[in-house]
């Protein structure tokens, strides 16, 4: 089971930290992707990292501005995410699976989802 937590109000420009944690699984063998769903849109892909974080890729809404790590000793994926925008606003959920890919297809495990709102 994942577990996102670190979600929160946050002004136009501001950061927040997410943080994705396993319970009773290792992700250290896994990788991991960020999706989040605003409102009335469908559920999009944010970032992703390898199993060794030897890889990364990003939604081209948010190059520059967010990054994925992991820390495989404490068993977390973490996405900072600077210069927020409101358009950030959404749940964002982080998702694993022994493939690595930008789909939420690509993904069998999935957390509950944390909220994130970008006051403008």
């Amino acid at each position: 089971q994942l577990v996102e937590s670190g979600g929160g109000l946050a002004q136009t420009g501001g950061s927040l930290r997410l943080s994705c944690a396993a319970s009773g699984r290792t992700l250290s063998s896994l990788a991991v992707g960020w999706f989040r769903q605003a409102p009335g849109k469908e559920r999009e892909f944010v970032a992703a990292i390898t199993w060794s974080g030897g890889s990364t890729a990003y939604a081209d809404s948010v190059q520059g501005r967010f990054t994925i790590s992991r820390d495989n000793a404490k068993n977390t994926v973490d996405l900072q995410m600077n210069s927020l925008k409101p358009e950030d606003t959404a749940i964002y959920y982080c998702a694993a699976d022994y493939q690595y890919g930008n789909s939420e297809w690509d993904y069998d495990y999935w957390g509950q989802g944390t909220q994130v709102t970008v006051s403008s």
